[in-house]
């Protein structure tokens, strides 16, 4: 007589419990992550000193970009990804936290002159993408992008953000840090 196996009912307890302890690992790993990738933000201060840290990390991975070798493509790529999510992620805290905070303050045109920067920014990379292969055309977009990017760079930390950071009170400024880092875990 043939014997069937059936499972129990321990067994399949067993087994969603298992699903359930790997499914709360899975979730706990990608918090973790997106904590880790917003930590050095987060820990930086206050949304400015935040984004002034970004800004230098940013510069610091065109740098990598310009110093690979013309033959190291996978290299290049992978900076460029690199570089793609930083500016990805930054440009989320800017424009969902910084530049409507910017509006209410009254500098509106300031704000979409920034936005506007971003658009540019994005062609960047998109035409970066394109010429991984061609060393000398990826080496004069690269100078040129880095050139742009570090005039915004600069413009906002010399002279916007200080001009927020008089706006807002001590509470503001600190609402303004939450949100942006809420904003960065989005991405991160």
């Amino acid at each position: 007589m043939a014997t069937h196996a059936h499972p129990s009912h321990s067994n399949s307890g067993a087994m969603l419990v298992g699903a359930g302890i790997g499914a709360g690992l899975a979730f706990l790993g990608i918090v973790g992550r997106k904590l880790a990738v917003q930590a050095p933000t987060a820990l930086a201060g206050e949304w400015d000193k935040a984004l002034a840290a970004e800004h230098d990390m940013a510069l610091a991975l065109f740098d990598k970009l310009r110093d690979v070798p013309a033959d190291a493509e996978g290299k290049r790529t992978l900076l460029l990804m690199q570089l793609k999510h930083a500016l990805g992620k930054h440009a989320l805290e800017e424009e969902n936290a910084i530049y409507p905070a910017m509006r209410d303050a009254g500098m509106e045109a300031e704000a979409d002159a920034l936005n506007g920067d971003h658009g540019y920014v994005k062609q960047y990379l998109y035409d970066l993408t394109d010429l991984v292969k061609d060393d000398a055309a990826f080496q004069t977009r690269l100078a040129a992008f880095r050139t742009d990017i570090e005039s915004h760079m600069r413009r906002e930390e010399d002279e916007l953000f200080p001009r927020l950071r008089q706006a807002l009170d001590h509470q503001a400024a600190n609402r303004l840090t939450r949100r942006m880092n809420r904003e960065g875990l989005k991405l991160a």
